[in-house]
């Protein structure tokens, strides 16, 4: 199955005054994880405009598990997840690099938009072949 993974250290900007990463900043995360996933699928930003698509991120459920501190290394995996007829999933998980532990998960549904019309579109085939290829 394909998945990307990305390793990122927490700044002390991403720390909120209970001194772990503010759950804000897990958004951003994520979003960065979901972005090389795309690159990885060579299904960048700029290519999907190119053939007027736009995903659009509708829902988002996080778990936070364990907190995170300043100068952890984290690695945040996203692998594609289900796909339905104009919407696919996402899922993600973050794990803190010295010691293996799960930070925080997520499902992340998305949709499919015609870049022109702002309507929702059946996923398209250069999207889906990457589902279709990871189901088992």
């Amino acid at each position: 199955m394909m998945e990307s993974r990305i390793t990122i250290q927490v700044r002390s900007t991403e720390i909120d005054i209970n001194g772990h990463v503010n759950n804000a900043k897990y958004l951003e995360y994520f979003e960065w994880g979901r972005e090389d996933l795309y690159e990885c699928l060579d299904l960048p930003y700029t290519y999907l405009l190119s053939q007027d698509i736009i995903t659009v991120t509708v829902n988002i459920n996080i778990n936070y598990r364990k907190e995170a501190i300043q100068n952890d290394r984290l690695t945040i995996i996203s692998r594609p997840g289900k796909i339905g007829n104009t919407s696919f999933t996402m899922e993600q998980i973050i794990i803190r690099e010295h010691d293996q532990a799960v930070i925080a998960d997520a499902y992340v549904t998305l949709v499919t938009v015609d870049a022109k019309s702002r309507q929702k579109i059946p996923v398209p085939g250069l999207i889906r072949k990457h589902y279709e290829n990871s189901e088992s």
